[in-house]
């Protein structure tokens, strides 16, 4: 089975990841999308994230509906910060019969050879790029592992939400109705 991994803290998941993984389920040859809530990324502050057991229901709540997308908590119980290098080897570990490729924003692509192992990362997988307005072509445009897809741009981020939710904006139109419901119930983002 051709499963894509899309990484993140989903803090919190917004109707844009939603849009991106339902795309890529249904305009690409992958069988399966996995939404792999990420605990702590090396490049951003823990101390901004929910806790990881809220987020994962979060995302949960998010993916009821749909068939192609799940979520996986596999770096919850990996050394922290998460290295994607380090997940894809647990991955491979665990369910060989899989074979894994990762999502990316094309903004991401442009680092990625920042990233720990890339060359490792890049030579067992391969990697589903979605556009962002922010993107510009790169060093890695042309490889044979790298694939673009004509996925809508969605320019709605989780920092935003958050703000909107502090500043007492009404933002149920940005997320799933389950998700918004959690939200609103735990009082998250509010101070």
């Amino acid at each position: 089975m051709k499963i894509a991994l899309y990484f993140g803290t989903f803090n919190p998941i917004h109707i844009g990841h939603l849009v991106i993984a339902n795309h890529m389920t249904q305009f690409t040859d992958l069988d399966e999308l996995w939404l792999v809530v990420t605990p702590h990324n090396p490049m951003k502050k823990k101390a901004s994230l929910l806790d990881d057991h809220h987020r994962l229901e979060l995302v949960s709540r998010a993916v009821d509906e749909f068939d192609k997308i799940k979520v996986s908590n596999i770096e919850f119980s990996l050394s922290q910060p998460s290295y994607t290098t380090h997940t894809l080897a647990a991955l491979r570990e665990k369910y060989p019969q899989h074979e894994f490729s990762l999502i990316m924003g094309g903004d991401n692509l442009n680092s990625f050879h920042k990233w720990k192992n890339y060359e490792d990362i890049l030579a067992h997988h391969h990697i589903y790029v979605y556009p962002r307005l922010a993107s510009v072509p790169g060093d890695m445009d042309n490889h044979p592992k790298i694939h673009y897809v004509a996925a809508p741009i969605m320019q709605i981020s989780s920092s935003f939400i958050r703000k909107a939710i502090r500043d007492g904006k009404n933002i149920r139109a940005l997320l799933p109705y389950n998700t918004w419901k959690y939200l609103d119930e735990m009082n998250f983002y509010k101070k």
